[in-house]
């Protein structure tokens, strides 16, 4: 196959793509070299770059896909609203947290930091494969333990949960934790006036 074409269908495959795809994989659709592949890919990200285009290849869970720059994603936010069933509630959010930075953990570990109870929270984020069932604990009645799932690291835009900002990023960010809980009572009380 001709290097252009092979550009060509890399590029169209990716754009077209809903989640990311190795190198191995379009390697076999190109027949090519995974190593050639991963070469159309370095020049492709060359040309969005020195172009100035509005996205970018990235490099998620161990493939690849084409996703809109960063610093646009204040512009998309106002385009684009997902739909009330796709989003995650805050106590969804915080119990994902709760697994990404402590995983593996146990339901009863996760209830413990969060002071609630948190069956339904976890059957929600079961369901939605940003979780799965991991193992067992070697403890008393060998209680299930949670990780997170490649669905997440899509989901979330993450390579590897390397990516995943330190705490103190998080602050810096976000704030304090005094500061979030004033944040999500607000939050809390918007959302009960709006739901009213």
């Amino acid at each position: 196959m001709i290097l252009t074409e092979a550009k060509s269908i890399i590029e169209a495959i990716l754009f077209v793509a809903d989640r990311p795809v190795s190198a191995n994989q379009l390697a076999v659709l190109v027949e090519m070299d995974s190593d050639d592949v991963e070469m159309i890919i370095q020049e492709l990200q060359k040309e969005y770059d020195e172009t100035k285009r509005s996205f970018q290849i990235a490099e998620i869970a161990n493939g690849y896909q084409i996703c809109t720059r960063s610093e646009y994603a204040t512009w998309i936010k106002k385009f684009y609203t997902t739909e009330i069933s796709s989003r995650l509630s805050t106590s969804a959010l915080e119990a994902l947290a709760i697994v990404a930075y402590k995983q593996p953990v146990t339901r009863a570990e996760i209830e413990e930091i969060r002071g609630v109870i948190s069956d339904s929270v976890i059957r929600t984020l079961l369901e939605r494969n940003l979780i799965s069932i991991v193992g067992r604990k070697d403890a008393p009645g060998r209680p299930l333990l949670y990780g997170t799932t490649t669905e997440f690291l899509i989901h979330f835009g993450l390579k590897d949960l390397s990516e995943l900002p330190s705490i103190d990023e998080i602050e810096k960010m976000l704030g304090t934790p005094k500061e979030l809980r004033r944040l999500f009572i607000r939050e809390k009380d918007n959302n009960s006036i709006t739901n009213s």
